[in-house]
């Protein structure tokens, strides 16, 4: 399942909705790893899309008590939603967000080894995954927000298919088609909401080599300031 990807930059955004006019202290990595700080969209209190700076994991680590087995909260599968602790609340309060992307990478073993791979739109444009968000208690008084993207089968999808191990399930991000955005975010049923969780069309994709970059430890800040 997809563990890192290559977010927008500022620039990028440019006139793109809730993005159009972000502070100008809001600043990310070039690649999304576990813990670091990435844009999101959620729906305001009004059940506006609203641009949030989030933790990427739904459980940052940092909230792992040291007597747990540290774990892994970046993807949640859509079969399990409503069962993982970890999820569940946020979904059944439906929680959800939607993760805007340039490209996400995942391992490719067509050649025998693992080659990560860079999948994206095939027209080059920025794209949004379904997530969920949730929010932590800081011991300041602020909170901190912090998101998971949900992943779907991808046995049959044509391109999907080709990457991990080839005995491993195959997984895919939810890409949201771009008409569909707003009406994710604003979704009251639970129903409704898994309609979206379904397969972007594989015609509207490619993939290419992308060698991995050296990564870097960015700690996610405790006091953001969201909107």
């Amino acid at each position: 399942m997809c563990v890192n990807y290559r977010p927008p930059t500022p620039e990028q955004f440019g006139t793109l909705g809730a993005f159009s006019d972000l502070p100008a202290d809001w600043r990310w990595p070039e690649e999304t790893w576990k813990d670091y700080l990435a844009p999101i969209l959620r729906a305001d209190a009004d059940g506006r899309p609203a641009a949030c700076l989030a933790s990427y994991g739904m459980v940052p680590r940092r909230r792992i008590p040291p007597e747990i087995k540290p774990f892994d909260t970046m993807n949640a599968r859509a079969e399990s939603l409503g069962e993982r602790r970890s999820f569940a609340p946020a979904w059944r309060r439906l929680q959800l967000c939607a993760v805007p992307m340039a490209w996400f990478f995942e391992p490719c073993y067509e050649s025998g080894r693992a080659v990560r791979h860079a999948i994206g739109m095939r027209d080059e444009s920025l794209f949004y995954v379904a997530g969920l968000w949730r929010e932590w208690a800081e011991e300041d008084g602020g909170t901190q927000t912090s998101f998971t993207q949900i992943t779907i089968n991808a046995d049959t999808h044509p391109l999907m298919r080709r990457m991990h191990k080839p005995d491993d399930e195959k997984r895919s991000l939810v890409i949201l088609p771009q008409d569909e955005v707003g009406d994710w975010l604003a979704c009251t049923d639970l129903e409704l909401a898994r309609s979206f969780l379904r397969h972007y069309p594989a015609s509207g994709m490619r993939d290419w080599p992308a060698p991995a970059a050296a990564r870097k430890a960015v700690p996610a800040s405790s006091n953001l300031e969201l909107f």
